[in-house]
Formats: C-alpha cells, structure tokens, sequence
C-alpha cells in the first residue's frame, strides 16, 4: 500500500520528471529592465529571485509580468531555510505561494542550507550537517512545503567553506536519499561543486558521479573567484574552464538539462551575458572554452542571491 505522503504526491503530480528542459537561460537582474523592454529576451527563459519580487508591484512586476508573456519564468528563492532548527516561516511561504499563482513559475527551488536562528535572516546560506537526524529533518521540512506549495520544490547544492566534524554522509549521498524519500528534483549547481570540492580537497567527479541523474532538474552555471587557498562563489566573473568541464559531464549523464548561467556582481551589458551564456552550446558539441579561474587582488565578499540587499547584506569571508 502507498503511503500516505507518496499518494499525495501522486494526487498532485509531484513528478520531477514530467518537468520539461527549457533550454538556456541567464538571471533576471534589475541593470538589464531597460534593454529587455526595449528588445527581444534572446534567451529561453528566466528564472526570478523569488525575494526580489515578493509584496513587489512596482516597475520590476511590470518588467516581470511583460517577459513572462514571452518565455517561461521559474522561481529560485534564498529564505526557504529548509535545514533550520526554526519552525517554517508561514508566513514567508504564504507569501512565496501567492507569488507562484500569480506569475505560474514552471518550478519554484531553494538551497540545501540554512540562513539564520530565531527569526534572524543572515542573508546567506549557511552550511548544513550532513547527518541522519539532519536527513530525517529535512525530509519532513520539504514534503510539508511541497504539500504547501502544490508543487514539487526543487533543492540546489550550496557553496561551502566549512564542514561539520559530525557529518556522516557525502553531500551527493544527502541529495541523493532527499530525492529518493521526498519526490523532490534538484538543481545542480555546477560552480558550487567546483567550489567546494576545491575548498574541501574531495573529487568533482565524486559528486557527479553519484548523484541521481534523473532527478536534476536544472543547472546553474557561474564564475567563481580565487582568493588565497579559497574559491569564493562570486559570482561576477566568466565561467571557467573546470566548471565547463564539469558541465560537459554533466551532461553527458543527464542528457539535455535546463541551463541557467547567474551573474551577479560586476554583471556585464546583456549582449554580453548572452555570449558567455551560448557558450554552453558549444561546450555540449565538445568546444571547451579557454577561460582561467580569476585570482583576488584584495579581500573578497561572496555574493548572496538577495541581490536587492547584496551591497548591504553579504558576509565577509
């Protein structure tokens, strides 16, 4: 007999599967409104961050609202907290759910982290123990929200700069037993595998490898920054040669997979964004491109997804 939870899954169509690959995409980011109400979006979709537009009717809606006539839009949130010890923020999914009804996002996704304690945001995305009880714990936490939401939630892998000593799982072992016991997809987050697995010293390949392929919903492809012995997810600079390597796997494995390039900081004129996103394309026919791994000339910030905040509200590494 199924379980009570599995046949509400079924009820609602929580099929990860069934969710289709869009193409390439690029971050929808307030320097580029003027452009894109004034040309054609060049690429097969955008995805939003949720926190940008959530109780927001201004130009941004207009913007927002015009674009989705013409391509899909999916919703990438960064206040989930999914692996907080809080209680979920009602009131924020609440929120996010009025969002997704009326803007109708193909998936809504979040990070496998968590982002402050007792009601504080930090406004970045803290790192997780990798644990049993942790697992069991965020498996309740995403089936409530995707019985809340009405919709499969899709969970990306984070950047890391520290581990718990009590870890007992591998990261992709984690994602891998979270798909399996929650119906949800994941978004690969090619960058942050390079990242940490630089900063941590454990194989790339590892990590993709062993991840169930049929559960990737979506890829994020990003410029990291090197600063001393860390790579800091930056997120303003060109992809680099490693993470198109990575890419290149990827999809070998997975087949097809809805491509998303983020720019963040120092985000280039919109033309340009589209050459280094078309990029993929070539990379999935076998042209790596030559790109190296930026170096640091000074301390440096990451770059949290609320970009809105992002000059206020990053954290110093």
């Amino acid at each position: 007999m199924m379980s009570d939870h599995n046949s509400k899954k079924q009820r609602l169509g929580l099929d990860t599967l069934s969710l289709e690959n869009l193409g390439f995409g690029v971050g929808l980011r307030n320097p580029h409104f003027g452009y894109l109400m004034r040309n054609e979006p060049g690429v097969d979709w955008f995805e939003i961050i949720s926190e940008n537009f959530i109780d927001n009717h201004g130009y941004d809606r207009y913007v927002l609202d015009s674009l989705r006539e013409k391509v899909p839009v999916v919703m990438h949130g960064v206040s989930l907290s999914i692996g907080s010890s809080d209680p979920l923020n009602m009131d924020y999914l609440a929120k996010l759910k009025q969002l997704a009804d009326e803007i109708k996002p193909r998936w809504i996704s979040d990070h496998l982290c968590w982002t402050g304690i007792a009601g504080i945001n930090t406004h970045d995305l803290l790192p997780m123990p990798l644990t049993e009880a942790s697992l069991k714990h965020v498996t309740a936490r995403v089936n409530q929200v995707q019985d809340y939401l009405q919709r499969p939630l899709i969970i990306e892998n984070p950047s890391t700069y520290l581990e718990f000593e009590q870890s007992t799982l591998k990261e992709w072992d984690f994602l891998r037993l979270l798909t399996e016991q929650t119906g949800c997809g994941l978004l690969l987050d090619v960058n942050n595998v390079f990242v940490s697995a630089t900063n941590h010293q454990f194989d790339c390949l590892d990590y993709i490898d062993n991840l169930p392929h049929d559960k990737i919903v979506q890829i994020h492809l990003a410029g990291p920054t090197q600063s001393g012995q860390c790579m800091i997810d930056t997120h303003d600079q060109p992809v680099p040669t490693p993470v198109w390597q990575l890419y290149q796997r990827v999809i070998e494995l997975c087949g097809p997979v809805s491509t998303l390039l983020e720019w963040d900081a120092n985000i280039p004129d919109y033309p340009d964004l589209l050459l280094e996103l078309y990029k993929a394309k070539a990379v999935i026919n076998g042209i790596i491109p030559d790109s190296p791994i930026q170096s640091a000339s000074g301390p440096v910030t990451s770059t949290p997804l609320d970009h809105q905040m992002a000059h206020q509200m990053s954290v110093r590494l």
